[in-house]
């Protein structure tokens, strides 16, 4: 599978959408497919996170090692679960104006060719529905709750 990447300039700051990405417990609270998200051990800017995903019929847990360097990128992989190979970064790119370049690459393969190739048939969709969840979610939390709502539906 190719590297799949997003990009979008958002009218907050490296640091605020740097945290917002970092906070991983968070997400099954705004984002689409994000079922649970709990933190298994910190270590510095080093953190294991057990996280299930679900999307039609299916649901997978897995384990993954984020590494932040703030406040301009963040790194995540794993070889669990579903994936024989997982890699995605934020990187957060400041622009003039308190704006910020966010970009979100994903690198990743499945161990089933059936789960890769729907998937891979719908990524740039969905990555497109996660960075507007994390618009909303940043709207919510920096503009004093001026968005509709913070979960997208499906």
């Amino acid at each position: 599978m190719p590297i799949y990447e997003v990009h979008r300039v958002l009218p907050y700051t490296a640091p605020q959408l740097f945290e917002l990405a970092a906070d991983v417990e968070r997400y099954p609270e705004f984002l689409p497919w994000w079922i649970a998200a709990r933190v298994r051990h910190r270590e510095g800017d080093v953190y294991h996170t057990d996280q299930i995903i679900g999307f039609s019929v299916f649901r997978a847990r897995f384990s993954s090692k984020t590494t932040l360097r703030r406040p301009d990128r963040i790194e995540v992989i794993s070889t669990g679960g579903p994936f024989r190979h997982f890699h995605l970064v934020w990187r957060f790119d400041p622009e003039p104006k308190r704006l910020c370049r966010v970009v979100l690459a994903v690198d990743l393969t499945f161990h089933s060719r059936l789960i890769e190739r729907t998937f891979d048939a719908t990524i740039a969709t969905q990555l497109d529905r996660l960075i507007e969840a994390f618009e909303r979610r940043a709207r919510h939390l920096y503009n004093g709750g001026q968005a509709e709502g913070d979960r997208p539906l499906g």
